[in-house]
């Protein structure tokens, strides 16, 4: 599969029963082309990577950072760390979850969430993964406006975290998630 951006070309492997095996999802290619540019440096996470786009190209336009990819299917992080080494970004790292160091925080957080997993898992995994931003750190998220994109943007506001829609383009809201740490004596 070919991916194509204003900056880089990339030829990644796919395979059935990865997200996006049939083409680089529109939704990825649109956090891509509208998302913020990544720090350059520190501790980078693409959250649900499948076969690693994202990771990537985070990779390739920052190469300080360094870039961890995390997916709970195992196929998937196969071929991102394949597709990380053909690519040439030695920086990235691809595990499960359960092989991401814990204690890791990350600057940026850049993600087209699964949320055809349904709203309870899809609340988990983001509770789960935003907290761990470090203070100042921004979560990038693309979701299909007809998936509930909004919904979820309400939902993540209601956990008390900074919500703005970045970009509206092609059926997609690009977001900007920050988690804001309860002051003392809250």
């Amino acid at each position: 599969m070919h991916l194509r951006l204003a900056d880089m070309e990339l030829d990644l492997e796919s395979d059935r029963g990865v997200f996006g095996s049939k083409g680089v999802d529109l939704g990825t290619l649109v956090l891509l082309r509208e998302a913020p540019a990544a720090p350059a440096t520190g501790d980078l996470l693409d959250l649900g990577c499948g076969y690693g786009p994202i990771a990537i190209t985070l990779a390739r336009r920052a190469p300080g950072a360094r870039v961890w990819a995390v997916d709970v299917n195992e196929r998937a992080v196969e071929l991102a760390r394949a597709n990380a080494a053909s690519a040439g970004t030695s920086n990235v790292t691809a595990g499960t979850p359960e092989q991401i160091p814990a204690e890791l925080q990350f600057d940026a957080i850049y993600s087209n969430p699964p949320v055809r997993v349904g709203k309870a898992p899809l609340h988990r995994l983001l509770l789960e993964w935003l907290p761990r931003l470090t203070p100042g750190g921004a979560a990038y998220l693309v979701v299909q406006r007809n998936l509930g994109a909004d919904s979820l943007a309400s939902w993540m506001r209601g956990q008390g975290w900074s919500v703005a829609r970045l970009k509206s383009k092609k059926g997609y809201r690009v977001f900007k998630v920050k988690v804001t740490e309860p002051t003392a004596g809250s």
